[in-house]
């Protein structure tokens, strides 16, 4: 009776692994691809590894771009979907919603809130985050100088998926190849 269990424990973590990796393929293979300007962040943590922390123009949603009803300051974890619009090279946020929009033509990027500021007299915003603030790099090239982009598969659901990131127009590895240790 053991064999089995260790049989069924095992199969069950290569199925598990299997369905991780089906689901990250089939979201990179989106027809939906936007390209992200990125703002600068401290761009590594010892503790974790090389990575760069990426963050976002589109990170900060004004209350303005919120349609349908209105709303009190949302709480954080709260699910918001960002309608993209393709601005000269990028795409950027134009309308924000609080449920999936059902007609939405543009791309929809579903984010969640981490804070939002709502205060008299002082500008009303949403601060998200789209679950691709980390890229993670080969050892000793994770303090990148220079413009990054980012070029991100959008799921139909709104969830993304790092396709490339870019150092000054050039792939992330290639650009940096020169700056390992």
């Amino acid at each position: 009776m053991k064999p089995r269990l260790l049989l069924f424990v095992l199969a069950a973590q290569c199925l598990w692994i299997l369905g991780t990796v089906a689901v990250q393929e089939s979201r990179l293979r989106s027809d939906v691809v936007v390209l992200l300007e990125t703002r600068p962040v401290d761009p590594r943590d010892l503790l974790r590894g090389d990575y760069v922390i990426l963050g976002y123009a589109l990170s900060d949603i004004p209350r303005e771009l919120f349609q349908g009803p209105a709303f009190e300051q949302p709480g954080a974890d709260t699910p918001v979907y960002v309608a993209l619009a393709k601005q000269g090279d990028f795409h950027v946020a134009a309308a924000a919603y609080l449920q999936k929009p059902k007609d939405e033509s543009r791309p929809v990027l579903r984010g969640r809130v981490v804070h939002s500021r709502w205060a008299a007299g002082q500008p009303n915003t949403v601060r998200l985050e789209y679950g691709i603030e980390r890229f993670y790099v080969r050892e000793g090239t994770g303090e990148p100088r220079g413009k990054l982009t980012v070029e991100a598969a959008i799921a139909p659901e709104g969830q993304a998926v790092i396709r490339q990131v870019y150092l000054d127009g050039k792939p992330y590895a290639a650009a940096m190849s020169g700056s390992a240790l």
